[in-house]
């Protein structure tokens, strides 16, 4: 077992990690998270991800629907689980003398679940609402019809809820989920974490007797690299919606998680467009023009891929005005490098955030574990700072000019 400051790794011979990080705290997160999602999916068993990850919550081997919440709930825990295109993760916010019995519950549900037809054919209904409900909102509903023009072709493309007709083909017999779950969640691909004030020692005994045993024989079958995939295109598309605003969404593919330019993108799409509202998009479009109330910049990066995109919704009439000035900022952060004051204005509020950040243990909990999934360490953020401190005007102004550039876009448009 190797110890990183506060944090403990260890991994089983069969492969599977654990991540173990002691505070004071007297609430614990505790889960599994699993590099299975989305893309892992054939077109026919889109949703399927995500309908496991609803579903195992309706009965295992040992427990009913209700007593699973019972177990938790009823000690003032909460339990929860989201799917991406990449992982599935089950985690639970518990008191620290409750980690053991919450997480052989979790061991349960990823491990043995039996998928109940009574009661998972209601919660397909569940997610037939949440579809719809998602359907009715042209902000996140944008996000995946952008996606697919990004990724087309892929399985990153493909929604993470699936379709009413997926979902009714991925239901009809419980041995679909089952298959599914024996071929993707795989030892190696799981990461067991812990941040409590417990032990590193026992927690990791704890995940030897429930996790020690799991192996999986079957051949890998995830999805073909997206690195192998041809170059990206600019585009543009427009849908009628019928909304009162127009809402675009533009981007580009960008660096994968691990890539060495990573962190300067990171830097450089908080200076853009990041949560402050000092943001060169949110001065430039709220507060200098008055010509949206919101405007967001993402980084988000995959294991072989990744995208940069800029969302914004705005009267109709004044769109064309809103993609200049936007233009406008991405030709500035190419043609013109931050001056030794702008870097350290940029860099003295990333350092902010981060720490600001850092205190949100849930989010610190999560972090370590996909961190841990794909790079085998949970570096501090103190330790990322470092390396972000690092970063000059000349390697921002070439990661502009990779990812920014405003000829290289995908643009989509509601109107």
């Amino acid at each position: 077992m190797q110890e990183n400051t506060q944090i403990f790794y260890h991994t089983l011979p069969n492969k599977l990690k654990i991540v173990h990080s002691r505070t004071q705290s007297a609430v614990a997160y505790v889960g599994v998270m699993i590099g299975a999602g989305t893309r892992d999916e054939r077109p026919e068993e889109n949703g399927m991800a995500h309908y496991i990850e609803h579903c195992v919550f309706k009965g295992t081997v040992f427990h009913s629907a209700r007593q699973i919440i019972s177990q938790i709930e009823g000690v003032g825990g909460e339990i929860n689980a989201y799917t991406t295109k990449e992982e599935t993760t089950f985690y639970a916010a518990t008191l620290n003398e409750h980690v053991p019995q919450t997480l052989k519950l979790i061991s349960e549900m990823v491990l043995c679940p039996t998928f109940p037809k009574s009661e998972t054919d209601k919660e397909r209904m569940v997610i037939y609402d949440e579809i719809e409900s998602y359907n009715d909102s042209p902000s996140e509903l944008i996000y995946d019809d952008f996606e697919n023009m990004l990724f087309a072709g892929h399985s990153l493309a493909q929604p993470i809820l699936g379709t009413k007709r997926t979902l009714r083909h991925i239901s009809s017999s419980p041995d679909r989920p089952r298959a599914w779950m024996a071929q993707h969640y795989r030892p190696e691909r799981m990461v067991v974490f812990c941040q409590g004030d417990i032990p590193a020692s026992r927690f990791v005994r704890m995940v030897e007797k429930l996790f020690g045993d799991y192996s999986n024989n079957l051949p890998a079958d995830r999805q073909l690299s997206f690195a192998q995939e041809q170059d990206q295109q600019p585009q543009s598309a427009s849908f009628t919606k019928h909304t009162h605003q127009t809402h675009v969404m533009l981007g580009a593919r960008a660096y994968p998680i691990c890539h060495e330019k990573q962190l300067p993108l990171y830097l450089l799409n908080n200076i853009l467009g990041g949560g402050s509202l000092n943001s060169r998009l949110n001065i430039a479009l709220r507060e200098a023009r008055g010509l949206v109330y919101a405007i967001e910049s993402t980084y988000t990066p995959l294991s072989d891929t990744g995208y940069w995109s800029t969302y914004f919704a705005c009267e109709p009439e004044q769109l064309e005005q809103c993609m200049a000035v936007i233009r406008n900022e991405l030709n500035r952060l190419i043609t013109t490098p931050l001056t030794p004051r702008e870097l350290r204005a940029a860099l003295r509020q990333l350092r902010g955030q981060m720490a600001i950040s850092a205190q949100n243990a849930e989010n610190n909990a999560l972090s370590m574990a996909k961190s841990v999934l794909y790079r085998g360490f949970a570096p501090t953020w103190q330790q990322t700072f470092e390396q972000i401190a690092c970063i000059t005007p000349d390697e921002l102004q070439t990661v502009a000019s990779e990812v920014l550039n405003p000829d290289n876009l995908v643009v989509l448009k509601y109107e």
